[in-house]
């Protein structure tokens, strides 16, 4: 087996100190990921892991769902406003037809 077809198995452990090494100091993720002897590739995945569920445990969301709620309050507020003016048309009719 290559060098390229090996794959390493790192502890839970090694890849959460990796993760915090890479996101706290001042270097890039491949220089870190150079020191550690871990492929760029490789550590940007587990950041992106790391860093997944901290967002979701915090209460936030992601900026896609954002949108997506922006889009169902938007055509939600549009149907409202399309049935206060028909509302209001009826009632400006009935009135007139009252008198």
């Amino acid at each position: 087996m290559s060098n390229q077809q090996k794959q390493n198995h790192y502890t839970s452990e090694f890849k959460e100190s990796a993760v915090k090494l890479a996101i706290e100091n001042d270097q890039s993720v491949s220089k870190t990921a150079d020191e550690l002897g871990v492929n760029p590739n490789t550590l940007h995945t587990w950041i992106s892991k790391y860093r997944g569920p901290q967002v979701q445990k915090a209460g936030q969301v992601n900026d896609e769902h954002l949108y997506d709620e922006l889009k169902r309050l938007r055509k939600g507020n549009k149907r409202l406003t399309e049935e206060r003016d028909i509302l209001k048309k009826a009632a400006a009719y009935f009135a007139k037809e009252g008198s």
